[in-house]
């Protein structure tokens, strides 16, 4: 009999290497077009006139927050379950997607 604070197995999804490059290149990708920080390598482009030193700089950039954001992933995985992870996420876009609108209607009046 195990006792009840033992925690459950986690089953982990069996995603090839290849799904789990793909989607989160595609997911990433998708998210980062016409954001600010696009916007933002843009019109530095057009200011300095060194396209490639402003690509490495912002890949660089990309790069750097992209490594903070899997190791704090992998650290939270550790921690708690999976569901945990979900419910916490989608409480934060709630909250962040609230204070967006709270701010547009604020604008607004």
């Amino acid at each position: 009999m195990t006792p009840p604070f033992s925690p459950e197995p986690v089953e982990k999804p069996s995603w090839s290497q290849w799904s789990i490059f793909s989607s989160t290149f595609l997911t990433i990708f998708l998210a980062e077009m016409g954001d600010k920080t696009q916007l933002a390598t843009l019109l530095i482009t057009a200011q300095s006139q060194s396209p490639w030193i402003v690509f490495a700089g912002a890949a660089a950039a990309l790069i750097a927050t992209s490594l903070l954001g899997v190791l704090i992933g992998h650290w939270l995985a550790k921690r708690l379950a999976p569901k945990t992870l979900e419910t916490a996420a989608g409480a934060l876009l709630l909250f962040i997607s609230v204070m967006l609108l709270w701010d547009v209607v604020q604008i607004g009046s």
